[in-house]
């Protein structure tokens, strides 16, 4: 199974929603609390290109925020994702010696 991350505040209700399905479907994730970390927002930002939490990610793959997930999940999308092996980016991949 793919890496799963989700970057979130304490307080936001979308984050809650969204770590709530992950836990129901007993998916293991990490989560990366923003609240007060300007360094991890900023590279939340960068790697999600949006500004708002949550932003979830699984393996490679950016998800997007809370209602993406439960559409994935909608869509019997999310549980394909989940059992897909991920393919290292060219950033991943070990030097050639």
């Amino acid at each position: 199974m793919p890496r799963v991350e989700i970057y979130t505040t304490a307080y936001c209700p979308y984050c809650i929603r969204a770590k709530m399905l992950l836990t129901q479907k007993q998916i293991r994730f990490e989560e990366i609390a923003v609240d007060r970390d300007q360094e991890r927002r900023r590279e939340m930002m960068v790697r999600s290109r949006r500004h708002t939490v949550p932003q979830i990610f699984i393996g490679t793959t950016h998800v997007g925020g809370c209602d993406d997930l439960f559409e994935l999940e909608r869509q019997s999308q999310l549980d394909t994702l989940l059992n897909a092996v991920d393919k290292p980016t060219e950033e991943q991949k070990e030097p050639a010696t």
